[in-house]
């Protein structure tokens, strides 16, 4: 059908405002002012997210992060201000504490909401995340709710996603396929994260809070701490100016002020006024005062295994296994969760015998460990009591004090250094958040001297700063670190040797950090050690064997339903393209006009990702 002039120059018009709407903000926030009874938490926010954006969202640990994730997903009111939204576009947050009740399973949860023929998702979400979607609610661990209320997230696949610690309770492998999920996906998400690999390779532009202000930078994580420091340089240059002046103006005022009082009162007045200002400004939070003592010195030898080996029942955990650790060597333990990391790193430090082979400890250790669940403090005391009350640290016939490192401190003075204010002192350890957990056990670990550190999962829900505090003590340490964790860039910066256990019982020693280990992985096919190594010793090694992969039960029932969404999606573009043939709707409707032409653009682009995906199914599965 021929359009005449008028009409195309009305279809371009058309066409001019679609490119225009697709660069409108999904979800605009505005003059928005927040408070929980006290200090604001913001006040004149206003910040925008585009279609596609890509945000990392940083900032010290009670800055407010997640306060600000929850505005955004709308379950936060805040005092003030505005939270708009186009209407159309949807926005999902995942939930740190998902509310389950009323569903049965794990998977009746995470496809609530689906339409018919589309649970598949969450089958595939259940696969990558690592977590059985037919275990029934009452019997699920928090990490497995946490799972599921992510692959909700992602079969429901929103305009927005809003991602608050997506990684923590993932172990490697299953970041690696979040990783690759969310890099392929359309949609727009914002995201917090400790792991700063998973931020670095996401994002696209950071959104910092600090001291209540939220910055924005059209740059992802990678350029983020260049851009703190060139920021904070520059505020304390202008600090040290405004000092200055206010110095200069005081030297004026007692000098000269009584021969002038009348003429140079204006001046007095700007002297106040710059005093005020210099008072209104914000401090930044200094970095934790950590410090770690590696004590008497160990033996040379630290750990001595031997034929060591594990078995639950008829699940074997560990084949038998040789290792040896020396001083100053710091070890990191790899692998999928429920692998059996923990369990190697208790039989290491005696905490449970091996079924087979023996463990000798080297002369003098006096082992400090960091406990992923938290366990050795009780959320029902106070974080004076959770110090005072050790044995380890407590002070005879003193209530208000600590042992730290031979001498004792008042326990207010120590925990600030940890970061921690007055107001919290007294307050329960169950009423902190996930990183101030994370701070008060260090403080307890550096609070007295060890020269074996063995710390699991320490990075979870830490900020930035303070990992790169960790790090950097960790480097100084005299002692030995035995270390497990699932982040990456961690791992690389601190481990000198990596002990993967790759499942079947398997455990093999590469040398090197988590990058080491996958380009050596790479070149092998099932690494094996067959004499006692030290954990600088490569193993040997065989050639990769071809095998044929298949396909899992996921790509299975993918490809036996791609037929049916590709006729959908064909069908879709038909009616849309009958719709748009007829030259009048776009003078005559063109709201209708706009919304048919992104869908018809939607509708194709998903035909040929459809299209593409069922050729390499087809192709693997033949």
């Amino acid at each position: 059908m021929e359009l005449n002039r008028s009409a195309m120059i009305d279809a371009a018009g058309v066409w001019r405002y679609c490119r225009l709407m697709a660069r409108a903000p999904i979800l605009q926030l505005t003059d928005i002012s927040l408070t929980f009874g006290g200090d604001p938490v913001f006040d004149d926010l206003s910040l925008t997210v585009q279609p596609g954006d890509r945000v990392a969202l940083v900032g010290r640990n009670g800055s407010g992060k997640s306060t600000l994730m929850k505005v955004m997903a709308g379950l936060v009111e805040p005092d003030r201000g505005e939270v708009v939204s186009p209407a159309g576009i949807s926005v999902g947050y995942m939930e740190q504490d998902p509310d389950l009740s009323g569903f049965a399973t794990l998977g009746d949860f995470a496809a609530a909401g689906l339409p018919p023929g589309e649970t598949y998702r969450v089958e595939m979400a259940a696969e990558g995340l690592k977590f059985d979607a037919a275990r029934p609610v009452a019997t699920a661990s928090g990490g497995e709710r946490r799972r599921a209320a992510l692959a909700r997230l992602l079969a429901e696949a929103p305009d927005l996603m809003l991602l608050d610690e997506p990684t923590n309770h993932l172990d490697i492998e299953a970041i690696a396929w979040l990783e690759d999920q969310l890099s392929q996906t359309r949609a727009a998400f914002v995201l917090i994260s400790h792991d700063r690999a998973f931020l670095r390779n996401l994002t696209r532009a950071t959104l910092w809070i600090d001291r209540g202000e939220v910055r924005r930078q059209e740059r992802g994580f990678e350029a983020f701490e260049d851009w703190r420091e060139t920021t904070w340089a520059a505020e304390d240059e202008a600090r040290h100016k405004l000092d200055r002046k206010i110095k200069a103006e005081a030297r004026w005022a007692v000098e000269g002020i009584s021969a002038r009082r009348k003429r140079n009162m204006g001046r007095v007045r700007a002297l106040q006024a710059l005093r005020a200002e210099r008072a209104g400004q914000i401090r930044r939070q200094g970095a934790a005062a950590m410090e770690l003592d590696a004590g008497p010195q160990s033996g040379k030898r630290v750990i001595e295994a031997q034929g060591i080996g594990k078995s639950f029942g008829e699940r074997v955990i560990l084949k038998p296994f040789d290792l040896r650790v020396l001083r100053g060597d710091r070890v990191a333990f790899v692998g999928p969760n429920g692998v059996g990391k923990t369990t190697l790193i208790k039989m290491l430090t005696g905490e449970i015998p091996p079924d087979t082979g023996s463990v000798t400890h080297g002369t003098n250790l006096d082992i400090a460990i960091f406990d992923q669940a938290r366990s050795a403090i009780n959320p029902a005391v106070s974080l004076w009591d959770a110090m005072t009350q050790d044995p380890s640290m407590a002070v005879s016939g003193r209530s208000d004090q600590v042992m730290v490192r031979g001498q004792p401190r008042h326990v207010v003075g120590y925990l600030k250094d940890f970061l921690f204010d007055d107001a919290q002192m007294r307050a329960p350890v169950g009423s902190l958040s996930g990183g101030e957990k994370a701070r008060l056990l260090l403080a307890r670990i550096m609070a007295r001297p060890s020269n074996l550190l063995v710390l699991d999962e320490p990075t979870n829900d830490l900020d930035v700063e303070t990992l790169d505090l960790l790090q950097d003590i960790l480097g100084e340490y005299e002692g030995t670190v035995l270390l497990v964790s699932h982040d990456r860039d961690f791992i690389d910066r601190v481990a000198t040797s990596t002990v993967a256990m790759e499942g079947d019982g398997r455990a093999v020693i590469y040398p090197g950090g988590w990058s080491d280990y996958r380009a050596q992985r790479a070149e092998t096919a099932a690494p094996v050690t067959a004499k006692p190594a030290s954990v600088t010793e490569k193993p040997a090694t065989e050639k990769p064997k071809a095998a044929k992969a298949g396909l899992s039960f996921t790509e299975k029932h993918r490809l036996e339903a791609l037929p049916a969404i590709i006729a959908r999606l064909e069908a879709e573009i038909a009616k849309l393209s009958e719709f748009l043939s007829d030259a009048a709707i776009y003078t005559d409707a063109p709201a209708k006009a706009q919304k048919a032409t992104e869908a018809l653009a939607e509708r194709q682009s998903a035909l040929d990702a459809a299209e593409e995906e069922w050729l390499l199914l087809a192709e693997k599965a033949d």
